[in-house]
């Protein structure tokens, strides 16, 4: 029956087309890997036969062929049999499996709550047991506890008649320990006040306290303030008491130490009453002797007398700053116009020192008793040591709380140390811009600087000093002052002192006369073909030397200025209160730095650029039609290499020590000049084959000096930065691409494709320059220019009229105007 069902199933298989999912189907070919092509999901039959019978004369095999697929598909079929008996099979054993497995858990079942009625037995039977127990140790316990309290009764009443006794004679060193005793035991009686007797005799216990500290407080003014007060001796009675006093309710404690010193300092507060000559701020310093002086004496006299955790000493020294700081206030409020930056000064030194003192002799423990934390801390930073500014230490630290006990009252009074440095520090600026002028103005070697300015270091040694200063006053909004007069100063320095001493950039003025003799006679040597005579027209008056020098000095010094400014800033924020660090912001001090330095880079540029004109003037006025073969390079050419090699390494020796800005300059230069080198090579038009070839040989020559730049006239030999010789390379290589369109064949369509394929992203404009530098006539540029714009569509650009006036240098116009003229 088995095998009828298997070849049904086996029939029904072989009549369809089992498509497996993608991920079923990669997990069949991870277990079952295969490369026959029928265990392909994507099988061709077609294919398959047509790979097999690829001609006619291999049809010959067609027997074997199917012999063997007949043979594999009786193998797959018993394969697929033997799959679908097995899994018959595994049904009825799973089956047979499963209810094995109920049975067992029947059987289980039965067993745990056999074993649970069981404990349940177990369990009545020991309470049963224990029963007996529990009642005997409940009456023990209750025994216990009133053989207790009977015990702690009789104490009591013991206890009571002793204290009585004892208090009468004042015998307050054996009062101590029953004083403890009876105190611990009412303790216990606090639940048991609902008894008549157990509240009478806590009655008795608390009038026998509040007698022993009536009698105590009078028995210390007595000795203090009474008849015999001036010849007192601390004696045992009273040390005794203190310790009574310690027992008692803490309020007992803190009336008579509030007491005593209160009475310790009666006489400060009667000879530095407001109205006394000592109690201005000139004489504060004898406020504070006083008070050590007079702290010695009484810890010398009083010191064995209290315990040593009350902290007397402590105690008086808190009490005396809080009085302290209360008449400094009231006095200074009154006489606030007599108070001076000397003065205050003065006031504020004395007393930080005196804090000082005493942050290090007491711990502050008095200070803190009602606070939740026993230290204090401030968002404060320490800064008797000017260098402590150089050191890693945490915004928050914490400090002793005596730190500002007394000082704290001249907060309101230091915008008159803040004023005092604005003044102070205008005077400081003042000497640096006169300073200044003598420094420029001393003669030395020409391009010889002086370096950073020495003012500027004064300045800020000066900023360090009052940052380190006013810290040590106020980190909170006096020192958001101060940040804001340094702002104003570091601004005015850049104005008055750097920015104002910078040479203007001028034009050598010279009289018509002068000029048109200049030009009648570049003009007859342009007729004679000599090129030389052309580099003296246009002169300019360029820096000198020791102008170039100043320029470097006031950049090196803008850049020291600029470091310094941020970590100003930084430092600022570090010792600010952290409430206030968001509001200081130096970013415009900054940038007003990197403007002058930016001037200075530009001023240098411009200076060498006014340098080379001439040079690139002549080469524009250049027969260079009438050039009929190659030489060396042009004069023009050598002259830019002259001015260069003068140049550059005065300008690098002056800015050692600033390399970056030195790279900027020559970056900056090249990014200028090379633009006009290639507006000069337009100009020069037309142009003939050898005149294009000589011009593209001073463009080599032009480029190897460019490339060089950074290092001219150095025995050191090291390469440029990338970055700068990329700018070079490609400026250059467009002059030189520009240079050979100009030779390239005339052939219009050749023109077109080598300009397009030279300079693909120049456009109209370029091209038409081009033309004109080739010398075509109108009819052909036209032509040119059509075919230019066919072959690039997507740009647009204007086309430049014939004669291009807009580039006309200013020497070329005054030309034009002699001419009109003669």
């Amino acid at each position: 029956m088995n095998a009828v069902d298997d070849e049904e199933y086996a029939d029904d298989v072989a009549g369809q087309v089992i498509n497996f999912p993608e991920e079923v189907q990669r997990a069949i070919d991870q277990v079952i890997p295969s490369t026959d092509p029928l265990d392909q999901p994507d099988f061709d039959p077609v294919t398959y036969i047509n790979s097999i019978f690829p001609t006619e004369q291999s049809l010959s095999n067609l027997d074997d062929f199917l012999n063997k697929m007949e043979t594999e598909i009786s193998k797959i079929d018993g394969e697929i049999r033997s799959v679908v008996r097995g899994q018959t099979n595994s049904g009825n054993d799973g089956r047979a499996a499963l209810e094995e497995a109920h049975k067992v858990m029947r059987q289980l079942f039965a067993q745990i709550t056999d074993i649970k009625s069981k404990a349940e037995q177990s369990e009545e039977t020991v309470r049963e047991i224990t029963r007996d127990i529990k009642q005997l140790d409940c009456a023990k316990k209750n025994l216990t506890s009133a053989i207790t309290t009977l015990h702690h009764l009789h104490m009591l009443t013991g206890g009571v008649e002793a204290l009585k006794n004892l208090t009468s004679r004042r015998q307050y060193g054996e009062i101590v320990m029953p004083l403890q005793a009876v105190t611990e035991v009412m303790r216990h009686f606090e639940t048991y006040t609902d008894i008549p007797q157990i509240r009478e005799l806590g009655d008795q216990v608390r009038e026998i306290q509040s007698s022993l500290a009536r009698q105590i407080m009078q028995d210390f003014q007595d000795a203090f303030t009474g008849p015999n007060a001036k010849s007192f001796v601390p004696n045992r009675q009273l040390a005794e008491a203190c310790q009574v006093v310690s027992v008692l309710d803490p309020r007992t404690k803190k009336d008579l130490l509030k007491w005593f010193v209160n009475l310790q300092l009666g006489e400060y507060q009667v000879l530095f009453h407001e109205s006394e000559d000592n109690a201005w701020l000139d004489k504060l310093d004898r406020r504070y002797v006083w008070f050590k002086k007079h702290l010695l004496q009484c810890e010398d006299k009083f010191g064995a007398m209290f315990p040593v955790d009350w902290e007397v000493s402590e105690r008086i020294t808190v009490e005396f700053c809080n009085v302290t700081k209360a008449e400094l206030s009231k006095i200074m409020s009154k006489r606030k116009a007599e108070i001076d930056v000397k003065l205050l000064l003065f006031a504020i030194q004395k007393t930080v020192a005196l804090e000082n003192l005493l942050a290090k002799r007491f711990t502050g423990c008095t200070l803190n008793e009602d606070a939740s934390s026993p230290v204090s801390e401030k968002p404060r930073i320490n800064m008797d040591d000017e260098d402590d500014e150089d050191k890693d230490e945490p915004k928050t630290k914490i400090v002793s709380p005596f730190t500002g006990i007394i000082s704290e009252c001249f907060q309101p009074y230091l915008y008159i140390y803040i004023d005092s440095l604005d003044r102070n520090m205008a005077e400081l600026l003042d000497r640096a811009v006169a300073d200044a002028k003598a420094d420029f103005g001393r003669e030395g070697l020409p391009g010889q600087s002086i370096g950073v300015l020495s003012s500027c270091a004064d300045l800020f040694v000066f900023y360090k000093k009052c940052l380190v200063q006013c810290n040590q006053l106020s980190n909170g909004q006096p020192m958001l002052l101060l940040a804001g007069i340094f702002q104003k100063y570091l601004r005015e320095y850049a104005s008055k002192v750097l920015q104002n001493n910078l040479p203007k950039v001028a034009t050598a003025v010279t009289s018509i006369g002068t000029s048109v003799t200049n030009i009648t006679r570049d003009l007859r040597d342009l007729s004679t073909g000599i090129i030389q005579n052309f580099l003296k027209e246009g002169e300019t008056a360029r820096f000198t030397k020791s102008e170039q020098a100043r320029i470097c000095c006031i950049l090196t010094t803008a850049e020291y200025c600029l470091e310094t400014t941020q970590q100003l800033e930084k430092t600022l924020k570090d010792k600010i209160e952290p409430a206030l660090s968001e509001k200081i912001n130096l970013a415009q001090e900054q940038d007003v730095f990197n403007n002058v330095i930016s001037n200075c880079i530009q001023l240098l540029v411009q200076d060498l650029e006014l340098a080379c004109e001439p040079s690139l003037t002549v080469m524009a006025k250049t027969s260079w039609q009438n050039v009929e073969s190659v030489g060396d390079q042009s004069p023009y050419v050598s002259s830019i290499t002259t001015h260069l090699k003068t140049t550059v390494p005065l300008i690098r020796d002056n800015l050692a020590s600033s390399r970056k800005y030195f790279t900027q300059f020559c970056i900056k230069f090249v990014n200028s000049f090379i633009p006009k080198f290639i507006n000069s090579i337009y100009k020069c038009k037309p142009l003939s084959t050898a005149g294009a070839e000589q011009l593209l040989l001073d463009a080599h020559s032009l480029k190897t000096v460019l490339l060089g730049l950074p290092m001219i006239g150095s025995q050191v030999i090291r390469e440029a930065p990338q970055s700068f010789t990329k700018i070079v390379v490609k400026g250059m290589t467009r002059a030189e691409m520009i240079l050979k369109v100009v030779m390239s064949e005339t052939d219009e369509s050749r023109i077109v494709d080598q300009f397009v394929k030279l300079l693909p992203e120049s456009d109209a404009q370029e091209f038409q320059k081009v033309l004109e530098m080739k010398g075509m006539n109108s009819k052909d540029k036209n032509h040119l220019l059509s075919l230019f714009k066919q072959a690039r569509p997507n740009l647009q650009s204007a086309v430049l009229p014939n004669s291009p006036k807009h580039d006309t240098s200013n020497i070329q116009k005054l030309n034009n105007l002699i001419k009109n003229k003669f």
